[in-house]
C-alpha cells in the first residue's frame, strides 16, 4: 500500500465519529491505539511500556468490550433519534386530492437499466383518480391508461 494511504487510513480510524462517539479502531481492535508520533518521541506511554502488563492490560479491555459496544450503540440510537427529530422538523406533510398531478418515484425493476445510476429518480406527471388510505393513490397517466399498482 502507497504510504499516503496508509497515513489517511490511519487517520480516519483515529477520527472519533461523531454518532458513536469512539474511534472505529477501539471497536474493531479492543483497544486504544498508539499514534504514530508517540512511536518517535519519548512520551510516558511509551516509556513505561511493560509487556507482561500490557498483556495484562488487554485481557482487561476485553472484558470490557461488550460494555464499550453497548455504549457505543446507545450513543448511535440517540444521535439517529436526534436526526429524526431533525428531519421531521423541517419536513412538511402534504395530502394530495382526487385530479392533482404527481410524480412517481422509480424503485427497482421499474428502473431502466440501460441508464444506469444517472438515470431519473422520478417519473410521471400522473393524475391522481383516487386513494384508499393515507398516502396509498391510485394514478393514471395524462392519456386516461390506469397503472395497476397503488
Amino acid at each position: 500500500m502507497a504510504r499516503g494511504v496508509t497515513s489517511v487510513l490511519w487517520a480516519y480510524m483515529m477520527t472519533t465519529r461523531t454518532p458513536t462517539g469512539e474511534m472505529p479502531f477501539r471497536p474493531t481492535y479492543r483497544s486504544g491505539a498508539v499514534i504514530p508520533a508517540e512511536v518517535g518521541l519519548t512520551s510516558y506511554r511509551v516509556d513505561n511500556h511493560n509487556e507482561g502488563k500490557n498483556d495484562e492490560a488487554i485481557r482487561l479491555q476485553l472484558d470490557l468490550v461488550n460494555e464499550v459496544r453497548a455504549i457505543t450503540e446507545q450513543g448511535l440510537v440517540q444521535y439517529q433519534d436526534l436526526m429524526a427529530k431533525y428531519y421531521k422538523s423541517r419536513v412538511k406533510h402534504q395530502d394530495f386530492k382526487v385530479e392533482d398531478l404527481v410524480l412517481r418515484k422509480v424503485m427497482g425493476t421499474t428502473r431502466d437499466p440501460t441508464q444506469g445510476k444517472l438515470g431519473p429518480n422520478w417519473e410521471g406527471p400522473y393524475r391522481i383518480t383516487s386513494w384508499l388510505r393515507k398516502d396509498t393513490y391510485h394514478l393514471e397517466t395524462l392519456d386516461g391508461q390506469k397503472l395497476h399498482h397503488p
